[in-house]
C-alpha cells in the first residue's frame, strides 16, 4: 500500500484540467452510482499486462499501443470496433515479425473519452464557450447547452466501455483474431498498396513461415495462441472522480486497482509531482504510463519515477515520449541517460503524434513523414545509447479517414476535408497505420542484422 494514500487522497491536492461542473450534488450522486457498478476490467488482467510489460522493459517484447484520440458516443458501433481491431492485429503481426519479439497489444479504447485542452475557452467568431473536453464531460456541438459539463455522461461512458470490452473480448478469444485471417487481411493490403513491391517481400516471408508451421502440424486448430490473443485497454486518467468511483480492492491481494482500464496514463499537462493526478496514480497497482514532453527535466523525471514506481518494479511504468520530430534528438538522450544512471526499470515508448501537429487549410493535421521521422529517431537514439526502444503509441482508426497527410497514397492538404471525422486530434487511417508498421518492421530487421554483424565480426 502506498504511504498515506487512499482512493480519494487526490482531492486534497491541486488539480489541472478539471471541468467546472455547475451541479456538484449531481456530480457526487453520479460518482456514488458508479462506485456500485461492476468493474470494467479485473486485477488479474492488469497483473498479466504488467508481466508482459516487464518483459518489454527487459528487452524481450515490444509494446503496440494505439487507438482513438477521443472515443465518441455518436460513432460507437460494432463495425467501428471491428475495423479498428482488425487494423491493430495486422500491425501487431507485422511488428512481431520485424522485431522477432512478442508484441503486447494495448488499445486506446473502452475508456478514452476525456481530453486535456490547451485553453478552457473555445472562440468562434464573437462567441466564446467552454472547450470541448471529451464526450464523458460535455458535447462537441458549439452551443451553450452542449458545453455545460454533465455528470450523467459518465454513466454513458461506462456503459459504452462495457459494451466495447464485451465485443473486444469476443473478437480476441472467439476466432476473429486467428493468425490465418490476419495474414490474409495483410496480404490484401499489400496487393492494393501503391508501395506493394516494398512490402511484398516481408509479407511473403510471413506467409512462408505460416506455411511451414502448417506443414509440421502447428495450426490454429491445435494451438490456441494462433487463434486467440491477449488484448488490453488503456486511457488517460484525466477525470479523477470517475477513476476513483471505479477503484476497487482486489480480493486476492488486498491491493487497490483502477478497474476502468488495464493501463492508465498521466498526460504531459497533468504530471506535476505534487498534484492530484500523480497522487491518484501512485496508489493503484495497474501499469501506469507517463507522457514525457520537451519541458520535462531529467531531475523532474526521476522524481516522478520515484513517486510512481518506488519499488522499481519492471512493467509498472511506461515512459511515453512525445517530443516532435525536430526535438527528439535534443531531449530523449538526456532522459535515457538519467534513467540508466539511476538503474530505473521502465518501458520506453514513442508517441510520434502529439509533437507533430500542424494546421493546414484550417485543419489540424499530422504529416506522415514527421511521424515516421520521430519514430526513426527514437530507434536510432536507443541503439546509440544501448537501450531498448520498447514500443510505439499512436492515434489511429480502422476507418478510411483523411486526417493525416502523406503516406503511400500521398494524402494532401486538399484531401483533408473529404473524411475528416475526428472529435479532437487527427488520426492515422488504417492504411497509414499498417504502412507505419511495415516501415518500422524494416528498421527493426535492419537493427537485428546490424547486431549480428557486430557479434559475428
Amino acid at each position: 500500500m502506498a504511504q498515506n494514500w487512499t482512493p480519494s487522497s487526490w482531492r486534497q491536492k491541486p488539480i489541472q484540467q478539471v471541468p467546472d461542473y455547475p451541479d456538484l450534488a449531481a456530480l457526487a450522486a453520479t460518482e456514488e452510482r458508479l462506485a456500485k457498478f461492476p468493474p470494467l476490467v479485473f486485477a488479474g488482467e492488469a497483473r498479466r499486462l504488467k508481466t508482459a510489460l516487464a518483459n518489454v522493459a527487459e528487452g524481450k517484447g515490444f509494446l503496440l499501443q494505439g487507438g482513438d484520440c477521443a472515443e465518441s458516443f455518436a460513432e460507437h458501433g460494432a463495425d467501428t470496433i471491428r475495423d479498428f481491431f482488425r487494423a491493430f492485429l495486422q500491425m501487431a503481426v507485422v511488428l512481431t515479425f520485424g522485431a522477432q519479439l512478442p508484441v503486447v497489444k494495448v488499445g486506446r479504447i473502452a475508456g478514452q473519452f476525456a481530453k486535456p485542452r490547451s485553453s478552457g475557452i473555445e472562440k468562434q467568431g464573437d462567441v466564446s464557450l467552454p472547450s470541448y473536453r471529451g464526450d464523458i464531460i460535455n458535447g462537441i456541438e458549439f452551443t451553450e447547452e452542449a458545453r455545460v459539463p454533465n455528470p450523467e455522461r459518465q454513466i454513458m461512458a461506462y456503459r459504452q466501455s462495457a459494451a466495447t470490452l464485451n465485443l473486444l473480448r469476443a473478437f480476441a478469444m472467439g476466432g476473429y483474431a486467428n493468425l490465418e485471417n490476419v495474414n490474409q487481411w495483410m496480404l490484401g493490403f499489400v496487393k492494393d498498396s501503391p508501395q506493394a513491391e516494398r512490402y511484398r517481400k516481408l509479407a511473403d516471408r510471413i506467409s512462408e513461415t505460416m506455411d511451414f508451421m502448417k506443414a509440421i502440424g502447428i495450426t490454429s486448430e491445435n494451438h490456441a495462441n494462433l487463434r486467440e490473443t491477449d488484448f488490453f485497454t488503456s486511457h488517460e486518467a484525466l477525470l479523477l472522480g470517475y477513476e476513483q468511483a471505479l477503484t476497487r480492492v482486489d480480493s486476492t491481494s488486498g491491493d487497490w486497482y483502477a478497474t476502468s482500464g488495464h493501463m492508465i496514463w498521466i498526460g504531459d499537462r497533468t504530471r506535476q509531482a505534487d498534484h492530484a493526478h500523480i497522487e491518484y496514480c501512485r496508489g493503484i497497482k495497474n501499469p501506469i504510463g507517463l507522457k514525457c514532453g520537451p519541458s520535462l527535466t531529467s531531475d523532474g523525471l526521476l522524481e516522478l519515477i520515484d513517486l510512481l514506481n518506488p519499488q522499481n518494479e519492471a512493467g509498472r511504468l511506461t515512459l511515453i515520449c512525445r517530443f516532435g520530430h525536430d526535438k527528439v534528438a535534443e531531449n530523449l538522450p538526456r532522459l535515457i541517460r538519467a534513467v540508466e544512471r539511476e538503474g530505473k526499470k521502465v518501458v520506453w515508448s514513442c508517441d510520434p503524434m502529439h509533437g507533430n501537429t500542424i494546421t493546414l487549410n484550417n485543419y489540424k493535421t499530422r504529416p506522415f513523414e514527421r511521424i515516421l521521422s520521430e519514430v526513426e529517431s527514437f530507434f536510432q537514439i536507443h541503439r546509440a545509447e544501448g537501450t531498448h526502444p520498447g514500443g510505439i503509441h499512436i492515434e489511429m482508426t480502422g476507418n478510411d479517414v483523411t486526417e493525416c497527410t502523406g503516406g503511400a497514397r500521398a494524402l494532401s492538404g486538399a484531401d483533408l476535408g473529404d473524411r475528416y471525422h475526428t472529435h479532437c486530434d487527427p488520426r492515422l487511417n488504417a492504411d497509414q497505420a499498417l504502412e507505419l508498421a511495415f516501415l518500422l518492421a524494416e528498421r527493426m530487421k535492419g537493427g537485428r542484422d546490424e547486431k549480428r554483424m557486430v557479434v559475428n565480426g
